[in-house]
């Protein structure tokens, strides 16, 4: 019982420094072919490495592309992503893996497999099954190490209080600084044409409704084309890059589809496709613009 106590404690601190250690990193950059494939981005697996690293919030570039001046400068700020292949006589698999500049293993998925006999259907299926492993990993760059840090402007207005016109026309008035007209007490409307008014101080206060962030979640995003495979489909975006797989059922109109972040169905309801799944515990449905 101490043995697995043990194991359990090890994974959970490991667990918890690659998610301390992957936030501190922005970028991510690609390579043009993996060790174990014969050409540059074969079966379009260097692109779905890509575009799976950018849906989870990576900024990602290929290291045959030019890279942004920080990166370019300096190396370590960039994490290196790499695939190992596994191959056996009915199985493939594939391993992710994330490496600093010094070539230290900062996050290591675990092995996904597929069984699908097609090279380029095994391939997707066997990196998406592995990049399940950042869903556990609550990835948020915190830019401590790489962003430079910004001056705190907010202390000039908080800091001068304001008593009178006069003494507001004394202060070195910054272009951006309109908040002084909002906590000067309007006693009368001489002392409020002698402050140098801005003709758009009054109109960007919180006068324009925001609509909530929920109304769009369930709105389709953009048009997703439907590329025939060995069991059923892929659907792709302009990029391209390939957004849901889609495996044939029985029932007409009905698929098993996964992304790199969840697993649920495609169906067609009143005309339209949705695809819906289980999030936290709550069924998610979002409309979809297939065209096949």
């Amino acid at each position: 019982m101490k043995r697995y106590v043990l194991v359990l404690f090890l994974f959970l601190s490991l667990s918890g420094y690659s998610q301390n250690a992957i936030n501190n990193y922005k970028y991510v950059v690609v390579p043009e072919k993996f060790n174990f494939l014969k050409q540059n981005d074969q079966y379009s697996l260097n692109s779905l490495t890509k575009g799976l690293l950018e849906y989870k919030g990576f900024t990602v570039y290929f290291d045959n592309k030019e890279l942004p001046g920080e990166v370019a400068n300096n190396k370590c700020r960039a994490l290196s992503a790499d695939v190992l292949e596994k191959k056996t006589m009915f199985t493939t698999g594939l391993t992710l893996l994330l490496k600093d500049c010094q070539g230290n293993i900062i996050f290591k998925s675990k092995e996904g497999k597929s069984r699908e006999k097609e090279y380029k259907v095994a391939y997707s299926m066997a990196l998406r099954d592995a990049f399940t492993s950042l869903d556990s990993v609550s990835y948020a760059y915190n830019g401590s190490t790489n962003q430079p840090v910004q001056p705190a402007i907010t202390t000039i207005t908080s800091t001068v209080p304001v008593k009178s016109a006069e003494a507001v026309t004394n202060q070195p008035v910054q272009p951006a600084v309109t908040t002084t007209t909002s906590i000067v007490p309007a006693k009368s409307t001489e002392a409020v044409t002698n402050q140098p008014v801005q003709p758009t101080i009054t109109t960007t206060t919180s006068t324009v409704p925001v609509k909530a962030t929920e109304t769009l979640t369930n709105q389709p995003v953009g048009t997703l084309y439907a590329q025939a495979i060995a069991n059923g489909y892929q659907l792709i975006d302009t990029t391209p890059k390939i957004v849901l797989t889609l495996l044939k059922t029985s029932a007409e109109n009905y698929f098993i589809a996964s992304n790199a972040t969840a697993n649920g169905i495609v169906l067609k309801k009143n005309e339209d496709w949705f695809f819906e799944y289980y999030k936290d515990g709550k069924l998610i449905s979002e409309k979809l613009l297939v065209k096949f």
